[in-house]
C-alpha cells in the first residue's frame, strides 16, 4: 500500500466531529504507541500495529480506547522487558491471549493469541510498513485486521456499530472473500458480512 502519513486528528475523517476531549486523549495514546513501538524494534521484537490504531493508519478514524500490536507468544516476554525498560509498567492481566502494559494512563496490549488463533511469522510478514505519527512501523493487512476483528464478535460482544465506519473505510484494501473465507465458522461474523452486502459497502457474492 505504501507510505502513509498519519497524524492525531480532532475529528474523524468523514463521520463528523469527535467526542469533546477525545484529540487529547488520542495524542497521549498516539505517543504511547510511538515509544512502545520504537522501543519493541530496538529489542528486535518482531509485532505489528493492530486495533483501531491499524485501522486509523488504513484512513479509519482515530482511535481513542487503547494501542494494540500482535506478537508470537514466544516474544511476549522480550517485549514486556522492552516496554519495562523505556519506563512502562506490566500488568498482569486474567486472560491467556494478551498481556497488557500501562504508559503511564495509556494501555498497551500484546497480543499473541487473538480469537483462539496464534500468531504466528505469515501474519506478520504480511504487515505493511507504514508512518504512523512519523514513526515508521509495520501494521498490519487490512484483511487480517478485518479478520480478526469479526472473529472477535461473539453472542456476549456482537455490537456492529463501532466497526462499520472502518468497514466503509478499508473497503477498497481488504480481500473481502479471504475474510468471508477465514471467517466462515462464525455466525456473527456472517451476519456482519451479510449487513456491510445490504449496505453495498461490499459485493454480495462474496459471501
Amino acid at each position: 500500500m505504501g507510505d502513509v502519513q498519519t497524524e492525531p486528528m480532532a475529528a474523524t475523517r468523514g463521520s463528523g466531529s469527535a467526542a469533546p476531549g477525545s484529540a487529547g486523549v488520542a495524542d497521549g495514546l498516539l505517543n504511547a504507541l510511538k515509544r512502545a513501538a520504537a522501543a519493541l524494534r530496538d529489542a528486535g521484537v518482531g509485532y505489528a500495529l493492530a486495533g483501531g490504531f491499524a485501522a486509523y493508519a488504513h484512513g479509519a478514524a482515530v482511535s481513542t480506547h487503547d494501542v494494540d500490536f500482535v506478537l508470537r507468544e514466544r516474544d511476549v516476554q522480550a517485549a514486556l522487558d522492552a516496554l519495562e525498560a523505556v519506563g512502562m509498567t506490566h500488568l498482569e492481566s486474567p486472560e491467556n491471549w494478551l498481556e497488557k502494559a500501562y504508559d503511564g494512563e495509556h494501555l498497551i496490549d500484546l497480543i499473541h493469541t487473538p480469537s483462539g488463533r496464534p500468531v504466528d511469522g505469515e501474519l506478520l510478514d504480511r504487515a505493511e510498513e507504514m508512518t504512523v505519527g512519523a514513526v515508521f512501523m509495520p501494521v498490519l493487512h487490512a484483511t487480517d485486521l478485518m479478520v480478526m476483528r469479526l472473529l472477535a464478535f461473539t453472542e456476549t460482544a456482537c455490537d456492529f456499530s463501532g466497526f462499520l465506519h472502518v468497514s466503509r473505510a478499508l473497503r477498497e484494501q481488504a480481500d473481502w472473500r479471504r475474510v468471508a473465507a477465514q471467517t466462515a465458522e462464525s455466525p456473527y461474523a456472517y451476519a456482519f458480512l451479510t449487513l456491510l452486502a445490504r449496505l453495498d459497502v461490499i459485493e454480495g457474492d462474496v459471501l
